[in-house]
């Protein structure tokens, strides 16, 4: 041992010689130096577009410093990874385009409940009545038709008129495309499982079937199909790629509260087994912001109508005040699987 005195000096100068001392060792690299903590990062499992994803993500990220890594597929897969990943799942945030997925992710309890503020910027209506997931953005189901190929005054009043005889070979349908399933679901809410089935069969028998709605509005644009059901949104992307000369399909939309007048929402959630709920949740929020909301409006990758109140939509999209939806609730459009079972009874998928 040291005798008493050769240890006072350190002593009695305390922490300054400590200090001394550990600089002097991080300047030898004895010591590393600290590292700066990493950003956040958080996993958004998404069945969006790719491109509005990044203009969201993107713009977060500016704004908060907050990382966003995005795993991207379908949206009956993505729910069904995300059931099957339960507790376990890497996930912090679902973002889909059509409410049936987050109903489903409701029902097996693996949504947090949505902050109080956030669920008030957008209409109650559009969001879960339990507050487990949000509605950000809003799309119509339309009928797309050429003009050069049928009459305006020919089309239908109903979506169950083109189960009719005499709509065969008329109508285009995707039935597998994810956004068919939705539309399914309002007609067994609105019309009942029965009249729902029979209204399938007939498309069945009808219909010219194609992958995906962008399928499904280039068919009935270049004139092989005289209509065809899809979102409002894929004319809109078609309208813009191909320009007005070369784009003379349009939308029709059916009469006053028709089923085939469906309104549906893209929404999203956190995961209750995340990890960052604190980051998670200011994702939400931003994604309904006056500057989140606006953005989209504005871009020509979305053309979705904002649900934040008085943001306008895209000057493709004619007002939300003028439409006249089917009168059901995304949550009441039911998890998906009840339409899943039609169209397979049916032998469309």
């Amino acid at each position: 041992m040291l005798p008493r005195a050769s240890r006072s000096p350190v002593r009695r100068h305390g922490a300054g010689a400590l200090t001394a001392l550990a600089l002097a060792a991080a300047t030898l690299g004895l010591i590393p130096p600290a590292r700066a903590a990493a950003p956040e990062t958080l996993t958004l499992y998404s069945a969006q577009h790719a491109q509005v994803v990044k203009l969201l993500t993107d713009a977060f990220t500016k704004q908060t410093g907050i990382r966003v890594r995005v795993h991207n597929g379908e949206a009956p897969g993505i729910a069904s990874q995300i059931v099957r990943e339960g507790k376990s799942s890497p996930a912090d945030v679902v973002f889909v385009e059509n409410s049936p997925e987050l109903v489903l992710l409701d029902e097996h309890h693996l949504l947090a409940p949505v902050a109080p503020a956030t669920l008030a910027r957008v209409p109650a209506a559009d969001s879960a009545p339990d507050g487990s997931w949000l509605g950000v953005l809003a799309r119509e189901n339309v009928l797309a038709y050429n003009p050069k190929v049928i009459a305006r005054s020919a089309l239908p009043a109903s979506l169950m008129d083109l189960a009719k005889p005499q709509w065969k070979g008329r109508v285009a349908i995707a039935p597998s495309d994810a956004d068919f399933l939705p539309l399914v679901g309002a007609v067994i809410r609105l019309k009942g499982k029965a009249a729902a089935l029979a209204w399938l069969k007939g498309l069945r028998n009808n219909a010219h079937v194609y992958d995906d709605d962008e399928g499904v509005v280039a068919a009935v644009n270049r004139g092989s199909v005289a209509t065809g059901i899809v979102n409002n949104y894929y004319w809109a992307r078609l309208r813009t790629e191909f320009g007005a000369a070369r784009t003379p399909s349009a939308l029709h939309r059916f009469a006053p509260a028709d089923v085939g007048n469906l309104i549906n929402v893209s929404g999203a959630a956190v995961l209750a087994s995340s990890r960052h709920q604190a980051a998670a949740q200011r994702f939400l929020a931003f994604m309904v912001s006056r500057e989140a909301q606006e953005m989209l409006a504005k871009s020509t990758v979305d053309y979705e109508y904002p649900l934040v109140p008085g943001v306008a939509p895209n000057a493709l999209l004619v007002p939300m005040a003028s439409l006249h939806p089917a009168p059901i609730r995304p949550a009441q459009l039911g998890d998906d699987q009840a339409a899943a079972r039609l169209l397979q009874q049916a032998g469309l998928i």
